[in-house]
């Protein structure tokens, strides 16, 4: 495994500030980097309950292709505050829509099909919840600094959308 200058688990959880005194609507449940295999019922039950009656499940897995590559398998990277970086989206999230929101993404060594991120949003309604999943794990991408290596097939490696 690549060397990491995040410390393994490091994250950034519990109900966020944005939530009203004694709410347990709205707010950042889970906001984790780490080192282990991630589980998504995990994620999931960090949103769940009661009056939702719609959770999205967002799980971006290792592909085997990219760019017409044949990608044999993963490494990411990440910045000493990624987790902070992390937190800092779902927190934005959680406040623009009043929802409850969870994501953790892995670093390390990945292989073809192990999960590299999820992201979980609870709502009432799942058009809002689609919504705000998909806004969220955009965030994500373009906002945390994880840097990607993918390894191919061939032998040869690239860094991916390393310019956050």
């Amino acid at each position: 495994m690549s060397e990491s200058p995040m410390t393994t688990g490091e994250s950034v959880a519990g109900n966020g500030t944005d939530a009203p005194p004694g709410s347990e609507t709205a707010g950042v449940r889970l906001a984790r980097i780490s080192e282990r295999p991630l589980n998504p019922a995990e994620v999931e039950a960090a949103v769940t309950g009661p009056e939702h009656g719609a959770v999205v499940v967002f799980t971006g897995k290792v592909r085997n292709h990219d760019g017409g590559q044949a990608v044999s398998a993963l490494e990411y990277s990440a910045h000493p505050r990624a987790a902070h970086f992390l937190r800092a989206c779902c927190d934005a999230i959680a406040a623009s829509t009043g929802l409850p929101v969870a994501a953790e993404h892995r670093v390390g060594d990945l292989g073809i099909g192990d999960l590299a991120i999820v992201v979980a949003v609870a709502a009432p309604h799942r058009a809002e919840a689609f919504a705000a999943c998909a806004e969220l794990v955009d965030r994500i991408k373009h906002e945390v600094p994880i840097w990607k290596r993918q390894q191919f097939a061939d032998g040869l490696s690239e860094w991916v959308n390393a310019c956050h």
